[in-house]
């Protein structure tokens, strides 16, 4: 895939270049999240799922905030129409971000607060830069972060989860690393996402869609039924021509050269 020009709207920026797509968050110095910037997201993400050449996602925002969180502002004005006005639709783009077949990473520079980090958790892999400031400090404010709540147990288990909602607590990119909140640290966030993606764009595509789609099902599924899905995957790597380019590169002793798309990749439109 070639370069495509920035595309997006007002909230993102949307950049494909090759086999990597990356959505910049563009709302202002703090980027917070907006119903407007949801709707831009949720625009690029539509985008992208329906592009069975992108092979790697990253999500990132400016060198100050990746996202500050939720605009409290707008909160005055929800009240009883909160589920219809704010949590249901943001529910909805966390769930299509995460939905993603292709692998996903969220560089997070600056701060990543609430609903910021939330963002952050629906990706694949976290990598942070050296001034990061990752936390969930809704109960501050005697807020929930719910979803957030669900992801960041899987993530790290229930006794790290538990005392970041309860306590509000906001940690740096060092002990973000140490608690398994981050994959890694680099000093910028973007560039080590960038380096990461292009190592992943160079594997096999329709590989990394199924590896994807089986950790998630590690989690989601029975045990019996997510080891029968990693068979009927399997077989689908045996019937495709990326297994066999990989063996012929192995013996040619070079790198192997595998198709932007195949039949099992075509996009899916929402």
């Amino acid at each position: 895939m070639g370069t495509e020009p920035e595309a997006g709207g007002a909230g993102v920026s949307l950049r494909i270049e090759r086999a990597c797509a990356e959505i910049g968050l563009r709302a202002g110095r703090l980027n917070l999240v907006t119903r407007a910037l949801l709707r831009d997201l949720l625009d690029a993400l539509r985008r992208i799922e329906a592009a069975p050449d992108i092979r790697c996602v990253i999500l990132h925002g400016n060198p100050k905030a990746f996202c500050a969180g939720s605009d409290i502002g707008e909160f005055a004005s929800l009240g009883a129409d909160a589920s219809e006005r704010k949590i249901l639709f943001e529910d909805h783009v966390l769930r299509c971000l995460a939905a993603l077949p292709m692998p996903t990473i969220a560089a997070i520079d600056g701060v990543a607060l609430g609903g910021g980090f939330e963002l952050a958790l629906a990706c694949d892999i976290r990598v942070a830069g050296p001034e990061a400031r990752i936390g969930l400090p809704e109960s501050r404010l005697g807020g929930l972060a719910s979803s957030g709540a669900v992801r960041l147990a899987r993530l790290v288990g229930p006794a790290r989860a538990k005392e970041m909602l309860f306590t509000g607590s906001i940690v740096d990119a060092r002990l973000a690393l140490d608690w398994g909140l981050v994959n890694r640290l680099g000093e910028e966030a973007v560039g080590e996402a960038r380096r990461m993606a292009d190592e992943i764009a160079q594997r096999g595509p329709l590989s990394n869609r199924l590896a994807k789609s089986l950790v998630d099902a590690a989690l989601d599924q029975p045990l019996n039924a997510a080891l029968s899905l990693a068979n009927v995957a399997q077989q689908r790597i045996f019937d495709g021509p990326d297994l066999r380019e990989g063996a012929d590169a192995f013996f040619a002793k070079r790198e192997p050269v595998f198709a932007s798309r195949s039949p099992d990749m075509e996009g899916r439109p929402t």
